[in-house]
């Protein structure tokens, strides 16, 4: 996908415990910051989140609809929905919609017998990666990630991780900023860190 979503700098990264899903708190209305605190990863299940950049209203409206047929898989098959189900279902969504799309970018985070990290671009394209950033500042989030991803790093080691790479978008694109959003996903379920556990990290 070569499109870029102005507004948002999002990241995924895989650890050998868990998921690692973080963004930037900023929405932008072209060169106008609009909104400080916008909210860009949104839980689905107990161990299923996805972080999204674009319309902020095309993305919520993809949110309600993948709560709602979470919850009905649950209730149809007696288990929860896997990370690659949700984010094929994602991708189907989006490829049935693409003559009229959804202006979106989405980075799908779970853990099932194994963490597992999707991206699904507005197409529907989808991959599996190990770590993968996206949106306005996502070229600033890779350059940190590429020089300091390691396959086996733990989910504390990827929070410090995903932390440094928006930041260092934060620091280098006008369109992203206003604090950051860290969530896990691990064995035990989703959490979202607070402001001063990622304060924490940043004065370290």
């Amino acid at each position: 996908m070569t499109e870029k979503f102005k507004g948002t700098t999002t990241v995924g990264i895989v650890c050998r415990d868990g998921v690692v899903l973080a963004a930037d708190r900023r929405a932008s209305l072209g060169n106008m910051v609009y909104a400080k605190n916008v909210t860009k990863i949104y839980q689905i299940d107990e161990r299923l989140a996805i972080a999204g950049a674009g319309n902020v209203g095309d993305i919520l409206s993809l949110v309600r609809l993948l709560r709602a047929e979470v919850r009905l898989y649950r209730s149809r098959v007696g288990r929860s929905m896997s990370a690659k189900a949700l984010a094929t279902l994602l991708a189907n969504i989006l490829n049935g919609t693409r003559y009229f799309p959804y202006l979106v970018w989405f980075l799908v985070g779970g853990y099932d017998d194994a963490p597992r990290l999707y991206s699904v671009d507005m197409a529907g394209g989808i991959t599996e990666d190990k770590y993968v950033a996206a949106g306005s500042g996502m070229e600033f989030a890779f350059s940190i990630l590429d020089s300091q991803y390691k396959p086996e790093m733990s989910v504390e080691e990827g929070v410090k991780l995903a932390v440094r790479a928006i930041n260092s978008a934060i620091k280098r694109d006008v369109f992203t900023g206003e604090g950051i959003t860290v969530v896990t996903i691990t064995e035990k379920g989703y959490r979202e860190l607070s402001e001063e556990e990622v304060n924490t990290i940043l004065k370290g």
